[in-house]
């Protein structure tokens, strides 16, 4: 068990974290252009923040969360989910006082859920996330649609499909409440224990139930769309017209509630088809009223999750090769008697922004060599006798094996000629 990482969490070695910089890379670009900023809040909040902003009816907080007491005997929660502490942020710093909309992004940022592992989804893992709080307008939700879809389809990932639905408002959502526990007040005995639980408190929660048996249930419940107030209806068709000026297709699925109770109007899920079956890739929505529920005066807000051990599986599943960066320009390489001169030449080498190495285990000429190979250095620097009484270094591309003897001082700016021409 010492040396087991817990059940649900998984190491990156060095071998593999280019794939996750390289996607976190894209990810920034991606923000920047959109004029989001990066926001980092702490691993874990204060317990109360979730069970107000998720809501205790969600499988979140009543199974999921990794909850515990501190020395101080508060009640601690690592983060289940990222919007909530990314709103308390917000309350906390006052940033709803600056220019609006605020515009946030987390990247590589943990999520703790106790569940069992699945397909790109570990009990520890790590989402993209984008918020934007203070604008009402479906501009707002399509452009974070278009971000992601973008954004996932320039690294290659296909089949992808973008499904939107309106859950509706607090003004209009009870009538729907209503409907909905008078199509199941004749199933309610054929529903799991959870879905029973649900449909006395928020009903809604029930059309996501996993459970194949509730899935059967509510296949011909009513759907939100047919109850939207006037309001959430010229929202929802304004998202589907920037959608459609974008070019991005789409299609309406109203069994799309997610997972957590803040949710307002627009919930989007993008999916990929896959081998094993249907995807969900990122997912998100508008929760207009989780600032207020938070404490914080009236403030539209919407964003979106994704998850990044998720797009890499997905990526890998494609075969899409992710650029991998060499891990040295040049190694230097030493008779023993010089090590101190390589280790010069290494520290010169790095000054120029050069990336470079050199032995630390006491190897022969030869071993050096080999290691040198072994690490893909596109460059051997060599310091023997002759060099190091000359003041030279014997340069060496090691694809092309051309060789070039210069000055040790003029060794960061020929590396640079030689990788030109």
């Amino acid at each position: 068990m010492l040396t087991q990482a817990p059940r649900g969490t998984r190491d990156v070695l060095p071998a593999d974290s280019y794939r996750w910089q390289y996607l976190e890379s894209r990810m920034r670009t991606a923000a920047a252009q959109a004029g989001f900023r990066e926001v980092r809040t702490p691993v874990f909040e204060h317990t109360e923040l979730f069970l107000r902003g998720v809501g205790d009816t969600t499988d979140i907080v009543q199974k999921e969360m990794y909850t515990f007491k501190d020395k101080g005997d508060r009640s601690i929660t690592l983060k289940p989910e990222g919007t909530a502490g990314a709103v308390r942020a917000l309350l906390e710093h006052n940033l709803y006082a600056d220019a609006l909309p605020c515009k946030m992004y987390y990247l590589n940022a943990p999520i703790f859920r106790y569940e069992a592992p699945q397909s790109g989804r570990l009990r520890e893992h790590h989402q993209f996330g984008m918020e934007c709080f203070g604008a009402a307008d479906a501009t707002a939700d399509a452009e974070l649609i278009l971000l992601a879809y973008r954004l996932l389809s320039g690294l290659g990932v296909s089949n992808l499909s973008v499904n939107i639905n309106s859950i509706g408002c607090p003004k209009c959502r009870p009538a729907y409440h209503a409907r909905l526990k008078e199509f199941l007040a004749g199933k309610v005995e054929s529903l799991c224990a959870d879905c029973k639980n649900r449909f006395e408190r928020n009903p809604l929660r029930v059309l996501d139930c996993k459970v194949p048996s509730c899935q059967e249930q509510v296949k011909d419940a009513p759907s939100m769309l047919d109850c939207l107030c006037d309001e959430c209806r010229a929202h929802f068709e304004k998202l589907q017209a920037c959608l459609r000026t974008a070019g991005i297709p789409f299609a309406i699925d109203s069994r799309i509630v997610r997972g957590l109770d803040y949710y307002t109007k627009t919930v989007f899920e993008l999916i990929t088809k896959t081998p094993q079956g249907n995807l969900t890739v990122c997912g998100g929505g508008r929760y207009d009223n989780l600032v207020e529920q938070l404490g914080g005066d009236p403030l539209p807000a919407v964003g979106f999750g994704m998850g990044l051990e998720r797009v890499l599986m997905l990526l890998e599943g494609e075969g899409i090769e992710l650029p991998k960066p060499a891990l040295l320009d040049v190694f230097v390489t030493y008779m023993g008697e010089h090590e101190l001169k390589a280790f010069a030449l290494v520290e010169r080498l790095r000054a120029a922004g050069l990336k470079a190495d050199m032995d630390h285990c006491g190897r022969s000429l030869k071993a050096q060599f080999k290691y040198a190979n072994k690490t893909g250095a596109a460059f051997t620097a060599t310091i023997g006798d002759e060099e190091a009484a000359n003041g030279t270094v014997k340069l060496k591309n090691m694809v092309t094996r051309e060789e070039r003897t210069v000055a040790v001082n003029e060794a960061p700016a020929a590396v640079r000629t030689m990788t030109e021409e």
